[in-house]
């Protein structure tokens, strides 16, 4: 069932691929906020969290990553560390206060990249990649599931909102995949 489920999803992450293959102006951008966080300053992963990395590169696996970037804090990088290690690329680190920079950047570029980020970081980049305010809305502290697909094609973007199937029961000490 789990199999299935991934399937799924990976499916649904592809769709304008299979139309714009060797066009330049196509790529898309996945924004992620880092898996659940140990307590502390600059904390690790928790194993929820470190299972949650290991699915993430999963989903994303037959995905053409061709860049990752994470800001420079130990959940983050964590986050990204699987993806990075499958596709055998660096974690570029970038600022959550040069967003805009970031933004103008990744538009530049063109590639397709995983970004890690924060509550608050995630959906205000998001925001900005699609010059859409109404989206800049912090995550809650314990919304992990999502994950954000942005398909730049000629000149419109199109966004879908994906909920990794990872539940995490802190109370009972389990981890669950849902449906």
């Amino acid at each position: 069932m789990t199999r299935f489920i991934y399937l799924l999803i990976i499916a649904t992450l592809l769709p304008l691929s299979a139309i714009a293959n060797d066009d330049d102006s196509y790529f898309s951008l996945y924004l992620v906020r880092h898996a659940e966080k140990q307590v502390g300053k600059d904390p690790q992963l928790t194993a929820c969290g470190k299972l949650r990395a290991k699915q993430l590169a999963t989903l994303l696996a037959p995905i053409n990553i061709e860049a990752i970037y994470s800001t420079a804090y130990q959940r983050t990088m964590n986050t990204a560390a699987p993806t990075a290690k499958q596709k055998a690329l660096p974690i570029k680190h970038y600022l959550p206060s040069s967003l805009t920079q970031l933004a103008l950047q990744l538009k530049t570029l063109k590639e397709t990249a995983l970004i890690v980020g924060h509550s608050n970081t995630t959906t205000a980049l998001l925001a900005l990649l699609t010059n859409n305010d109404a989206l800049n809305k912090p995550l809650a502290e314990s919304d992990y599931q999502k994950l954000y697909q942005l398909q730049f094609f000629n000149d419109h973007v199109y966004i879908t909102e994906f909920k990794q199937p990872l539940v995490c029961a802190k109370e009972l000490n389990q981890i669950a995949i849902t449906l």
